[in-house]
């Protein structure tokens, strides 16, 4: 039996990319969808449509999904994961990094759901998977307005599971710790990078895109009348 369409945001690297090669393993077509196209092609998976799509583009992400859909059928699961940690002080943080960061954790996530809940709905099955983060139940120094996005995405998946549970339609959130990935990378002060990175060396490591992947794909596994509401993880060492 053939398996159901998942989409995958910022797949190009890091927690999307492990995802993307662990469904497919599993034998799901994909559309995978970054602003860097080269880096999905790179992944060389099969019964793949990967597209070069910001996921604050609302019309382009559309388009995506319904291409994909009319080749491999109705998206069974989303797993909202493309976003940005841009950390900084709230006194001198640019205001633009703030911009980025609600535009593409918030307004991202939701463009996303939007592209695939009104046909999930229609057909009373789906899963919408929401990639947040520890920083979505706890805050951090130096992490204030990106805290607040997180805690955004937490919250807006808690009413949305709630808006859609009669229906027939999960909506799961995971929360990762640290992770390694490029997401510190466009982080532009370099002070705030480097305690980051003496921060994670000091709780013995972050975690492997791979184990967040397992996560995602175990919740997404269960039967469909089974919610995995939460998952939160991080190294055994992270102590906040």
């Amino acid at each position: 039996m053939s398996k159901p369409l998942v989409v995958i945001t910022g797949a190009s690297s890091g927690i999307g990319a492990a995802t993307a090669r662990l469904l497919s393993a599993q034998g799901h077509p994909l559309l995978l969808l970054a602003r860097r196209l080269e880096k999905l092609a790179e992944l060389g998976l099969p019964q793949t449509l990967c597209r070069k799509v910001d996921v604050t583009d609302r019309d382009a992400l559309q388009a995506a999904v319904r291409e994909a859909e009319e080749r491999f059928g109705p998206a069974d699961a989303i797993v909202n994961n493309a976003g940005a940690m841009l950390l900084g002080r709230l006194a001198d943080q640019s205001a633009e990094e703030w911009d980025r960061m609600i535009d593409l954790n918030i307004k991202g996530v939701l463009y996303g759901v939007r592209a695939v809940l009104p046909g999930m709905l229609a057909r009373g099955t789906g899963t919408i998977i929401n990639v947040s983060s520890v920083a979505g139940r706890k805050t951090f120094p130096n992490h204030t307005a990106y805290v607040g996005t997180k805690f955004a995405v937490h919250a807006m998946s808690e009413n949305l599971r709630e808006e859609v549970a009669s229906s027939g339609v999960r909506v799961v959130t995971i929360a990762p710790g640290a992770v390694e990935t490029e997401l510190l990378s466009h982080t532009s002060d370099e002070q705030i990078k480097q305690d980051y990175e003496e921060w994670k060396k000091s709780a013995g490591g972050a975690l492997d895109a791979q184990s967040v992947a397992e996560a995602i794909a175990y919740a997404y596994g269960q039967p469909q009348n089974v919610t995995i509401r939460e998952i939160v993880l991080a190294a055994t060492g992270q102590e906040g």
